[in-house]
C-alpha cells in the first residue's frame, strides 16, 4: 500500500472541487467512525452514508466499493501517524526533536482517537490491507529515522537505545492513550480525558521517554488526577 494523493481535485478551490473535497472529508470522518466501532467486516456503506449525512450513492461515486473507502480512511490515517517523525532530523536537537514528536503523537491520540482504533483493528487483523506498505514503506521509513537516532548516540547527544525498539516504545506508549482510553479512564478514575489531562499526560510520557534516552526532561507534570473525577 502507497500513500495516495488523489483523492480530491486538484483544482479544489473551484466550486466543484470545493464541494468534492468536503463530500469526501465528510465521508473519510464519518467512515474513520464507523469502522472504529464496527471494522471492516461490520461497517456497512448503509452505515456509513447514514453518520456522513449523505446518499449511499455519493460514497460509491467516490470511492467504489466499502473496501475502497475502508483503504482510503487507512491512506488518511498513514499520513497522520508518519507525518511527525519528520521532525527528526540528523541536525536537530534529539530532545526538542523527541519532544515534538511525541507531543504531536499524543495530540492525535487525544484528537483522533478513532482513528487510532481503526489501524490497531486493522493490525491485529493481520494488516493484510497495509501489508506491503509495512513490510517495505514502512520499513524503510525506520531504517532511515533509525540512522537518525543511531547517528545522535554515536555522536554522544542521547544515552544508547536500539533505536527501532526506541521507536516501537513511543508508539506503544503515545496510541495507548488512544487505543486503550476506556481502560486509561477506569483505572484514572475519570469520566473524560480533558485537555488538561491530556497535557498532564504528555508531560509524563515525555518525562520517562526522555529520561530513557538520557535526555533533559520537561518541568514536572501537575497535581496527579484527582480520583473522584
Amino acid at each position: 500500500m502507497t500513500l495516495k494523493t488523489d483523492l480530491v481535485s486538484p483544482d479544489a478551490t473551484a466550486p466543484q472541487g470545493r464541494i468534492r473535497r468536503e463530500n469526501v472529508e465528510r465521508i473519510l470522518k464519518a467512515a474513520e467512525a464507523v469502522f472504529a466501532e464496527a471494522g471492516c467486516a461490520g461497517a456497512t456503506m448503509a452505515d456509513i452514508a447514514d453518520k456522513a449525512g449523505l446518499p449511499k450513492a455519493n460514497l460509491h461515486y467516490y470511492f467504489g466499493t466499502k473496501e475502497d473507502l475502508y483503504r482510503a480512511v487507512l491512506d488518511n490515517i498513514l499520513r497522520l501517524w508518519l507525518a511527525p517523525i519528520d521532525a527528526l532530523t540528523p541536525d536537530a536537537d534529539p530532545a526538542a526533536a523527541l519532544t515534538a514528536y511525541i507531543t504531536t503523537k499524543m495530540e492525535a491520540s487525544r484528537t483522533r482517537a478513532q482513528a487510532s482504533k481503526v489501524f490497531a483493528n486493522e493490525i491485529l487483523h493481520g494488516g493484510a490491507q497495509i501489508e506491503r506498505f509495512l513490510s517495505d514503506d514502512l520499513r524503510r521509513l525506520v531504517d532511515a529515522k533509525a540512522a537518525v537516532i543511531d547517528g545522535w548516540v554515536a555522536e554522544g547527544r542521547m544515552a544508547p537505545v536500539d533505536a527501532r525498539q526506541f521507536l516501537f516504545m513511543i508508539w506503544a506508549v503515545t496510541q495507548h492513550y488512544a487505543d486503550f482510553d476506556v481502560q486509561v479512564r477506569k483505572v484514572l478514575g475519570r469520566r473524560t480525558l480533558t485537555r488538561q489531562d491530556f497535557a498532564q499526560i504528555t508531560a509524563e510520557v515525555l518525562r520517562l521517554i526522555l529520561r530513557a534516552a538520557g535526555l533533559p526532561e520537561p518541568a514536572p507534570s501537575p497535581t496527579p488526577f484527582p480520583t473522584n473525577a
